[in-house]
């Protein structure tokens, strides 16, 4: 008789669209995406300023009965129900909610960006490992299997050695006389959130440069890039335009990072502009489809394939009796098999590596003069702090 899949039980701590969207794909049916290993169950949902927020969560992502919902995120933490906590706050809020989770001793799957400075990621990491418990950046994107895939094409060597990555994030957002069409106080531009196009946007232009470019290196032979950044700054503070360019001297490769508020990666929605992330080497190119975050198509150009280009679709499988499926569930997936293992971070996106990309972004704002308010840059832990209590 087969073995029952592992089942790995959730609480999701805050009830904003990233919340609702990572939930409705945990409780999709794993058998959908021909998962048969793990399954997922949602345990409790909280909401740092109501339980009614907690109990329209849960009608609106369509939860089944018995879910707990909380008013405070302290009650969802000391939950002895709740194996790993899904931190979907703004990122401002993550290395406070992350840690009230790691000390209540709960595994973490912790949205990106991870934090708002490397020193917070490194305390995240330290206090991980002091309370012995799996923590992972939820980089969605690196779990898909299009990504997957094409990890495995430049390290097959079909284009060569990869000396070069360009990848683009960028909304086009552009309002009259200046503006932007989102509000000052929205999470996109307000400081007090950590807003700006790099730590939203811009992390998953750079996930393709270090996904390739740094994660595939040797273990034995790993050289953290040097960074040469320019901002552009929206009146808010906020940075609204980002391009960064990576430099691996000892690989020879170098890597283009872009994002923006005011111009979109794909003017019309139909990819007409071209890829948003070029993989490039001697012997040809992988082009990927945007949006980066979630990439549905890629193309392998070779240099001596005369014109003819390898065209590869990788839609994302739905959950027919909930007519849902975006894409989240493959990350989720990847904590339940490393929990059932004994494992305490992910190979795909390890910690070490979580750490660095937080250096190059922190290194970016530097370089651009963004800066953040005290209270959501400290790495001093407050289970008091106002982010953790919703001001209460």
């Amino acid at each position: 008789m087969a073995s029952q899949p592992f089942t790995l039980k959730w609480g999701i701590m805050a009830t904003g669209n990233i919340a609702q969207t990572f939930t409705k794909d945990l409780l999709n049916n794993p058998a959908s995406r021909d998962v048969h290993d793990i399954a997922h169950k949602l345990v409790a949902v909280a909401s740092s300023s109501s339980q009614d927020s907690a109990n329209a969560f849960l009608k609106n992502v369509k939860a089944p009965d018995g879910v707990k919902a909380y008013g405070s995120y302290h009650e969802l933490v000391n939950d002895p129900d709740v194996d790993i906590v899904y931190v979907a706050t703004p990122h401002s809020h993550h290395f406070q909610n992350a840690t009230l989770a790691l000390e209540a001793g709960k595994n973490v799957l912790c949205e990106k960006a991870f934090t708002v400075n490397a020193a917070q990621a490194r305390k995240l990491v330290e206090t991980a490992k002091a309370k012995n418990v799996f923590l992972m950046e939820a980089v969605w994107t690196r779990y898909f299997p299009l990504s997957i895939k094409i990890r495995e094409l430049v390290q097959s060597g079909v284009i060569g050695p990869v000396y070069r990555v360009i990848a683009d994030n960028s909304l086009g957002n552009d309002g009259p006389n200046g503006t932007l069409t989102f509000p000052d106080e929205n999470r996109m531009v307000n400081p007090d959130l950590a807003g700006g196009a790099l730590l939203d946007l811009g992390i998953y232009s750079l996930t393709w440069l270090f996904q390739i470019l740094y994660h595939l290196q040797p273990e034995e032979d790993k050289e953290a890039p040097h960074t040469v950044a320019a901002m552009n700054k929206y009146a808010t503070g906020a940075d609204e335009m980002t391009n960064i360019i990576l430099q691996f001297p000892k690989h020879k490769s170098m890597g283009i990072a872009m994002t923006s508020l005011r111009i979109a990666t794909d003017p019309d929605g139909q990819h007409s502009a071209g890829p948003a992330i070029k993989i490039q080497g001697p012997l040809g190119e992988i082009q990927v489809m945007g949006p980066a975050y979630k990439p549905l198509q890629y193309k392998v150009v070779k240099k001596d394939a005369a014109g003819k280009v390898e065209v590869v679709d990788c839609p994302i499988p739905k959950d027919a009796e909930r007519d849902w499926g975006h894409g989240m569930f493959w990350e989720a997936d990847e904590c339940a098999r490393c929990i059932r293992d004994g494992k305490k971070e992910s190979a795909t996106l390890p910690l070490s590596e979580s750490i660095v990309i937080m250096e190059v972004m922190e290194e970016a704002l530097k370089q651009g003069d963004v800066k953040y308010p005290d209270i959501i840059t400290t790495d001093v832990y407050d289970p008091k702090s106002p982010l953790n209590t919703g001001g209460r």
